[in-house]
C-alpha cells in the first residue's frame, strides 16, 4: 500500500469509526448487526390508541414469532390508553411492557431497539427527530408534518442517524398497488395527463373518534405539546382529527395516502404548484371543528400531468380514483382490485382491449417489511424520502389553503413560498 492509499484508508476508517461512535448516527449497517437474527427485537410505541393498538400492535402481532419481536414500551398521554396497551402487550407478547406518559422517557428506556409513532399529527416531526437522533429504527405515521421547517429537520435527522425508517403509507405495498404500479411505469397507458381521486363521506372521520376522557387522567400539556395552552376538553383530546392545530384534515388525512401512490406510480417526486380551497361548510355544531369538511387541491407536477384532490363531507356518493393516459385508464377505486382499459384515450391503439384486471405484484407486507429491513440493513418500501415527498405535497396544498394563493416548490433548495 502506497503512502497517499495509506492516508485514504486510514481517514476512511476514522471518519467511519467516528460515526458509528456519535449518539444518533449510527449507520444502518451498524444497528442491522446489533439486532441480529437471533436476537430479540424490542419495540416502544409512542401513541397508544386506536391506531397504536389496532393497526401497529396488532399488525407486528402477526410476525412476532417469525420476527422474534416485542413491545417492551408503551407511551401516550392518555392513562387509560397506556393500560389497555399494556395488557394487549402482555397478552400477545407474554410480558409486562413499561408504561410512559412522555416519550422522552421511553427513549431514556434502554430496552428499546425500534420505535413505531402512532401519535397525534401535530408532534409526528417531534417524535420522528427525537426517536433518530436516539438512534433507533423508526416506523412512522403519516402525515408525517404539519409544518414545513419541522419536517426538514425530522427527515435530516434520520438520514444522518441510518436507522431503518418505514413510512406508514402502507397502501403502497399492496401488492394490488404494487402490480398497478408496475403497469404504469410499463408505458401502457402512454403520456399521464390527469391523476384524480375524489373521497366522500356523509360525515367527517373525526366523529368517529370521539369519547369521554376526564382531565385527571390526561397529561394534558404533553399532548399539547407546542400548541397554544387552553382548557382540557374531551372532545379535542379523543377527536383531535377534526381540529386544525392537532390535524389539518382530509388533504393530510386521506390524501397523503393518495398522492404517496401517484409518487409510487409514476416515479414522481415533488409537485412544482399548488392550489386549494375549502372550509367547513356543513359539520357546524357544539364541538366547532375546525378541520375543512369540504377541499379540493390541485397539484401540477414538473413530469408534465396535473394531480386532484377532493373531499365532500356531505355526501358519500362520488367516490373515484383514477390515473388517465392518452393510451387508456387505470381505476384503482378499490385498492385490492384496481383494473384498466383504453377507455377515453385518444391514442389508444388495440394494445388494451376491454377491461382488466391488474396483475398482482407479490410484495411483504408493509410492517413485515419493516421488520425484515431492520434484520437485515434493507431499504423499506416507504422510505423516508418518500415520507418527505407526500408531506411536501399536503404540506403545499395546506399552506395554499390557509393563505389563499397559489404555492410554489423548489425541489433544489426545498423551500416552497406563495406566488
Amino acid at each position: 500500500m502506497n503512502a497517499v492509499s495509506r492516508r485514504k484508508f486510514l481517514a476512511s476508517t476514522a471518519a467511519a469509526t467516528a460515526v458509528a461512535a456519535t449518539p444518533g448516527c449510527v449507520t444502518a449497517a451498524v444497528r442491522a448487526r446489533a439486532i441480529g437474527a437471533n436476537d430479540r427485537l424490542r419495540i416502544g410505541l409512542i401513541g397508544s390508541g386506536s391506531r397504536g393498538v389496532g393497526a401497529h400492535m396488532t399488525s407486528v402481532k402477526k410476525f412476532a414469532k417469525e420476527m422474534n419481536v416485542e413491545f417492551s414500551a408503551v407511551c401516550d398521554p392518555w392513562r387509560l390508553a397506556r393500560e389497555n396497551a399494556a395488557a394487549k402487550a402482555k397478552e400477545w407478547f407474554g410480558r409486562d411492557p413499561k408504561q410512559f406518559v412522555s416519550y422522552r422517557d421511553l427513549l431514556a428506556f434502554d430496552e428499546i431497539d425500534a420505535v413505531m409513532i402512532a401519535s397525534p399529527d401535530h408532534v409526528h416531526t417531534t417524535h420522528l427527530e427525537a426517536v433518530a437522533k436516539a438512534g433507533k429504527h423508526v416506523y412512522v405515521e403519516k402525515p408525517m408534518a404539519t409544518e414545513f421547517d419541522r419536517l426538514v429537520r425530522a427527515v435530516d435527522a434520520v438520514k444522518a442517524s441510518g436507522v431503518v425508517c418505514q413510512v406508514g403509507t402502507q397502501i403502497r405495498s399492496l401488492p394490488s398497488m404494487v402490480g398497478a404500479r408496475d403497469l404504469v411505469r410499463s408505458g401502457i397507458f402512454g403520456t399521464i395527463t390527469r391523476v384524480e381521486e375524489v373521497r366522500n363521506a356523509e360525515r367527517p372521520y373525526w366523529y368517529s373518534y370521539l369519547k369521554d376522557a376526564r382531565a385527571e387522567d390526561v397529561a394534558w400539556d404533553e399532548f399539547l405539546a407546542d400548541r397554544p395552552r387552553r382548557p382540557f376538553r374531551a372532545d379535542i383530546f379523543t377527536g383531535w382529527y377534526g381540529y386544525y392545530d392537532f390535524s389539518q384534515g382530509p388533504v393530510p388525512g386521506l390524501g397523503s395516502h393518495y398522492i404517496d401512490l401517484v409518487h409510487s406510480m409514476t416515479g414522481a417526486k415533488t409537485p412544482e404548484s399548488c392550489v386549494c380551497l375549502g372550509g367547513t361548510f356543513y359539520w357546524k355544531d357544539a364541538h366547532k371543528f375546525t378541520a375543512p369538511d369540504q377541499c379540493q387541491a390541485l397539484w401540477t407536477y414538473p413530469e408534465g400531468f396535473l394531480v386532484s384532490y377532493v373531499t365532500n363531507f356531505g355526501s358519500s356518493a362520488g367516490n373515484l380514483k383514477r390515473l388517465y393516459g392518452d393510451k387508456g385508464m387505470l381505476k384503482f377505486d378499490n385498492w385490492s382490485a384496481p383494473t384498466y382499459s383504453a377507455e377515453g384515450g385518444p391514442k389508444r391503439d388495440g394494445s388494451i382491449r376491454g377491461e382488466n384486471e391488474v396483475k398482482p405484484t407479490e410484495h411483504p407486507d408493509h410492517w413485515l417489511d419493516w421488520l425484515q429491513c431492520i434484520r437485515n440493513g434493507g431499504t423499506p418500501n416507504a422510505p423516508i424520502e418518500a415520507g418527505f415527498q407526500h408531506a411536501v405535497a399536503v404540506l403545499m396544498a395546506m399552506k395554499s389553503y390557509e393563505t389563499g394563493r397559489k404555492v410554489v416548490y423548489d425541489a433544489k433548495t426545498r423551500t416552497m413560498r406563495t406566488a
